[in-house]
């Protein structure tokens, strides 16, 4: 028969033959040998098992005791009966030989990762518990598929105080991650009779396939220096909306210059578009002036999306859309009935926001990165590298430019020397005919590990730099 004990662990043991004590121990033994119960597992006490078995407490210390002769269990004061280490357990596979020793730990260095160390747990749990207290029973029911009242609110202080965005409550849709509130306004923009989109032809592939299965052919639209080139949206049959990073130009890190933010407006007005302004990182900036939303230049042409990935964590999947008001009920018609983000999470940062702690977290925050960039660049100057450092006036990660027909070997060396950094050419999107020039280098993101990890993957870092 099949046994759950009542502590420790639920137990499951099936127990035959005619002496129970006998039996209990060849399940025990047998539950073990087969990895059932692993090593260090915590089994019931015998007073609990011995209730549910409906024998005598002394048969299963005797059992116990048995097995502890023998080497299955083992017994301290204090932390119970546990399974001890198999001695027949296989050896482990040792590690397959590198072609050349890694000097440093495996070092994580590729956009999107973070520290998720740093993430503030305290101040996060101090926030939930005054969210949850003073909540509205309401709260824990079916609630608003475009957000928590309380979140927009906070948001839309949060953001004009900011980040300079023109943000009502009504005006805002609380999605679950980036690519969410993309899908959501793409299937909005198709449904208003939306074919084509255009999107820097420097980014993240996945964002494209998001717009593509809403139905909107993505276009490329060339980067420079001074960031997406706008003039190229001219033409007989412009798209009808453009998505871009213009604060801080993923991944090559430039800011879209003013006269290409009044142009992007015009053209948007122009052609009756809209402009999706990815603004992923716009809190962290380090040695310029803040760069302020372009939804701040006008909300009826500019959607802006923001999220908590970068700020905080990708886990909390939050993200947020402040909508022009002739498309609200479009976005609230793709959206439909459910919501897609948890209120208890929403009310939390609703409270994380109000009560200061997220002007706190991001401040320390940006105290840290700004020391990595410095770091790295002071690095890269003193090690002679032919390289040059961009993108690194804001923003989570830099662009090491190397010389043409380096990029590839670069990466293998750094990858075989345990450095995991992404090439700027996988971020290279690009359409039939698109005269964007192909830059090689090196994408590194300097917020993502910890003080002692980062010291040696720089220093490995200049070492593989030519």
């Amino acid at each position: 028969m099949t046994l759950p004990g009542r502590a420790g662990v639920d137990l499951h043991l099936d127990v035959a033959g005619t002496g129970i004590r006998a039996g209990l121990a060849s399940a025990l033994r047998e539950a073990i040998a087969t990895g059932r119960l692993s090593p260090g597992t915590r089994l019931p006490a015998s007073r609990a098992l011995a209730l549910d078995l409906g024998i005598a407490r002394s048969s299963v210390t005797e059992c116990y005791a048995e097995l502890i002769a023998e080497g299955w269990l083992i017994a301290r004061q204090g932390s119970g009966t546990r399974v001890a280490a198999r001695p027949d357990a296989p050896a482990s596979t040792p590690a397959p030989i590198h072609p050349e020793p890694r000097s440093i730990p495996a070092a994580t260095l590729v956009p999107g990762a973070a520290n998720f160390a740093e993430f503030p747990r305290s101040a996060w749990l101090s926030a939930a518990r005054r969210a949850l207290a003073v909540a509205p029973h309401s709260a824990f029911g079916y609630g608003d598929p475009q957000g928590r009242p309380e979140l927009r609110r906070a948001l839309a202080d949060y953001l004009g105080r900011v980040r300079g965005v023109r943000a009502d409550p009504e005006r805002i849709v609380i999605t679950a991650g980036f690519a969410d509130g993309l899908g959501l306004m793409a299937r909005a923009l198709h449904t208003r009779g939306a074919h084509t989109v255009a999107a820097e032809a420097y980014g993240l592939g996945l964002y494209r396939r998001v717009l593509a299965d809403a139905g909107l052919a993505p276009t490329s639209l060339a980067v420079d220096d001074a960031g997406a080139r706008i003039e190229d949206l001219a033409g007989p049959n412009p798209p009808a909306a453009v998505l871009l990073t213009p604060a801080h130009q993923f991944p090559s890190g430039v800011v879209l210059s003013p006269e290409r933010r009044s142009a992007a407006i015009a053209w948007a007005r122009g052609a009756d578009a809209v402009i999706l302004e990815d603004d992923y990182d716009g809190e962290f900036r380090y040695d310029r002036r803040p760069v302020g939303a372009l939804q701040g230049l006008d909300p009826e042409r500019v959607v802006y999306f923001g999220t908590a990935s970068k700020s905080l964590a990708p886990a909390l999947r939050i993200a947020w859309m402040v909508v022009p008001e002739r498309l609200m009920p479009a976005v609230l018609s793709a959206r439909g009935p459910m919501e897609t983000v948890s209120a208890l999470e929403q009310l939390t940062l609703a409270e994380f926001i109000t009560s200061g702690a997220c002007d706190r977290h991001v401040r320390m925050r940006r105290q840290s990165y700004r020391r990595r960039r410095d770091q790295l660049v002071d690095a890269l100057t003193r090690s002679g590298a032919d390289v040059r450092v961009s993108g690194v006036a804001a923003g989570l990660q830099a662009v090491l430019e190397l010389p043409a027909g380096t990029e590839r070997r670069v990466l293998h060396v750094a990858r075989e020397r345990g450095v995991m950094v992404s090439g700027l050419s996988e971020f290279r999107q690009v359409s039939a005919g698109d005269d964007t020039r192909a830059r090689e280098g090196l994408v590194v993101n300097f917020s993502a590990v910890s003080d002692a990890v980062w010291e040696s993957a720089l220093a490995e870092l200049c070492r593989i730099i030519p």
